[in-house]
């Protein structure tokens, strides 16, 4: 099993290490805090929502607020029975983001993170398959963490509603973003080494290598450079391009395969 196993006392507070390749040093609690809050404030807003609010478009052109919900749940239901090598999110196996989450079921939401929370504290250890291969089941939560943080945005920047996220929450989405735009600028053969400033309390230094293996280094503190969030937008392929326009020229070009794939219609994909 290739050993991605989060290791808290070997980095830094305030640094996160994901790698493709190698070992991930995530601060696995901190996360499920941070994602059961998210979730939480979501699941407030939805509580007041009526029949005009669950059918109201989003900024997925083809969901309304109720498609993109039950998208949600449906990744909770996978992850809750993912086991070892788990390949429902693996593209070699079929899985298209575009189009694949229409066929999930739905599922509880907060059975993820009692999940979550009992794999932790038995020690759990396996693989799951990502778009981008073998990965350990922590490297799973920050992935559906990652989508759930940007779907809450299509939801509520579509109705013109603030999206209260903390400032942890745009870091991890931030830096998830980031990590998986360059693991897509890789498999198109445009790799990324450069080292990037996303600004405010919920940015930082993002090290970025994905010459070989990818890696990314995150220290989490104030720096000057494009808001994290909407850099995280424009990354996947929300809101305008020029979020990017912080960012050197080269590593925005190759950053902005995953964002093109995601607003390519399917049938214009060579086959």
């Amino acid at each position: 099993m290739t050993d991605h196993t989060p290791s808290p006392g070997t980095s830094q507070p305030g640094t996160l290490v994901l790698r493709t390749a190698g070992t991930c040093h995530l601060d696995m609690p901190h996360l499920v805090e941070v994602f059961g809050e998210q979730r939480q404030r979501f699941v407030a807003v939805l509580r007041g929502f009526g029949p005009d609010d669950w059918a109201a478009p989003t900024r997925c052109a083809d969901w309304s607020a109720h498609d993109v919900v039950r998208h949600l749940c449906d990744a909770t239901a996978f992850a809750t029975a993912a086991g070892a090598d788990d390949r429902t999110l693996d593209m070699t196996a079929g899985f298209d983001p575009r189009t694949s989450p229409r066929r999930f079921l739905a599922a509880s939401a907060s059975e993820l993170l009692a999940c979550a929370r009992g794999r932790l504290a038995g020690g759990s250890r396996f693989d799951v398959y990502l778009p981008y291969g073998p990965m350990d089941w922590t490297v799973l939560i920050l992935h559906l963490f990652w989508d759930s943080w940007i779907h809450e945005r299509d939801v509520l920047l579509a109705r013109g509603t603030e999206h209260p996220a903390s400032d942890d929450a745009t870091g991890y989405a931030a830096a998830y973003g980031l990590f998986i735009s360059a693991v897509v600028a890789s498999l198109f053969g445009d790799p990324v080494r450069d080292t990037l400033m996303l600004g405010g309390d919920s940015g930082g230094i993002f090290d970025l290598d994905s010459r070989g293996a990818v890696t990314l280094t995150v220290s989490r503190e104030h720096a000057a450079g494009p808001p994290a969030a909407e850099v995280t937008d424009a990354l996947a392929g929300r809101g305008p391009a020029a979020a990017l326009g912080g960012l050197p020229a080269s590593s925005r070009a190759a950053l902005s395969h995953l964002a093109e794939f995601f607003n390519t219609p399917v049938e214009q994909i060579p086959a």
